[in-house]
Order: structure tokens, then C-alpha cells, then sequence
């Protein structure tokens, strides 16, 4: 192996470790924010109130389009993300209606 390619390998290592530690940030991030999301569902459901609230939505849209384009991320990425996201959540919502 040349140095080239061992300072290759070792950069390489290095990058791959920072997205393990991104991606578990990432997981438990995200179970922060459903857990948080779970207990408004709960509210909602003994409250009566709809699951979705289209006018928050929107909001959150155009807010993480802004937060995507200052951190040089594709914004049309961070709207598809949290579209996933509000889907998944809406879900969560209906199931505790019922």
C-alpha cells in the first residue's frame, strides 16, 4: 500500500466514523422529537382537537426550507424529510383518536 493510499484509508476512516456518530444522533434525535410528538397526540385525542394542523405544518415547511438553505443542505431534501416526518406523526395522532 502506498502513503497516498494509507492516508486514503485513514481519511476515509475517519469520515465513516463521523457518519456512524451523525447517524445515531440522528436516531435518537428523532426519537426525541416523536416522543414529544406521541405526548401532543395524547393532548389532542383527550382534548378532542384534529390530528393534523395543516397551518403548523406549512409553517414548519417554509421554517426548515429557510434552516436547509442556511446549512447549505438541498431544500427540497429537508421538505420531503419533514413531510415524511408530519405523515408519520399524523399517523400516530389518528391511531391515538381512535
Amino acid at each position: 500500500m502506498t502513503d497516498a493510499t494509507t492516508r486514503a484509508a485513514a481519511i476515509l476512516a475517519d469520515h465513516r466514523a463521523s457518519i456512524d456518530r451523525l447517524d445515531a444522533v440522528l436516531v435518537y434525535t428523532l426519537a426525541e422529537r416523536f416522543a414529544h410528538t406521541q405526548a401532543v397526540g395524547v393532548l389532542k385525542a383527550e382534548h378532542a382537537l384534529p390530528p393534523s394542523d395543516p397551518e403548523r405544518e406549512a409553517t414548519q415547511i417554509a421554517r426548515l426550507e429557510k434552516l436547509a438553505s442556511e446549512a447549505g443542505l438541498d431544500p427540497d431534501f429537508a421538505k420531503k424529510f419533514l413531510a415524511f416526518i408530519i405523515e408519520e406523526v399524523i399517523h400516530h395522532h389518528q391511531k391515538h383518536q381512535s
